[in-house]
C-alpha cells in the first residue's frame, strides 16, 4: 500500500500536480488567478443581473439584508433620498464603492433597486443616478460611514421618517 501511495504521489508530482503557476496537472492546466486579470467576458445583462451577481449574496434577492451578517436592509433605501446628504450616502457606502462595478453599472443597479425592491420608499420626483454622479462620488469617499449613517438616522427621526437602524 505504501508503494502504491508513493507511486501515485510521484505521478502527480511528475504531471505537475502543483497549484501555482501555469502548470500541467492531472486534470488539465492550473492557472493562478490574479486580482488584476481582465474578465473573460464583459458583464452582460441588465441591472437585475448585476444586482444578483454583486449584491444579492449579502443583501438577499429581496434586499432584506441580514441582521446576523450586519448587512443593511435596502427595501427602504429610498427614504435616504429625503434627507440632506442621503442621496450621496446611498452611493458612497463601501459595498457600492468597492463593488468592482463601473460608474454606469453602479448607477444602473442603484436605480433598479430604487425602482423595484425599494419602490415604496422612492420619493415622488426622484431623479435617477447617472454615471457622472457616481464618478463625482468616487472622488470624495465617505470616511466615517457609521457616523454619517447615525447623523442621517437622527435627521430622519426629526422629520418623522423611520430609517432602519444598523443591524
Amino acid at each position: 500500500m505504501t508503494l502504491l501511495v508513493g507511486v501515485l504521489l510521484g505521478t502527480l508530482a511528475w504531471a505537475g500536480g502543483g497549484v501555482h503557476g501555469d502548470t500541467q496537472t492531472v486534470t488539465g492546466r492550473q492557472i493562478v488567478l490574479r486580482p488584476d486579470a481582465p474578465a473573460i467576458a464583459p458583464l452582460q445583462g441588465g441591472a437585475r443581473s448585476i444586482y444578483v451577481l454583486h449584491c444579492a449574496g449579502c443583501h438577499g434577492m429581496d434586499a432584506s439584508g441580514s441582521a446576523l451578517g450586519r448587512v443593511p436592509d435596502m427595501r427602504r433605501v429610498g427614504d435616504f433620498l429625503q434627507l440632506p446628504g442621503g442621496r450621496e450616502f446611498i452611493i458612497k457606502v463601501p459595498g457600492v464603492m468597492g463593488s468592482g462595478l463601473d460608474d454606469a453599472q453602479v448607477a444602473a443597479v442603484t436605480n433598479w433597486v430604487l425602482a423595484t425592491l425599494a419602490a415604496p420608499s422612492q420619493p415622488p420626483g426622484h431623479r435617477p443616478y447617472d454615471a457622472t454622479e457616481i464618478q463625482r462620488a468616487r472622488a470624495s469617499p465617505l470616511l466615517d460611514v457609521a457616523g454619517e449613517r447615525h447623523r442621517l438616522v437622527g435627521e430622519a427621526r426629526q422629520r418623522g421618517l423611520q430609517l432602519a437602524t444598523t443591524p
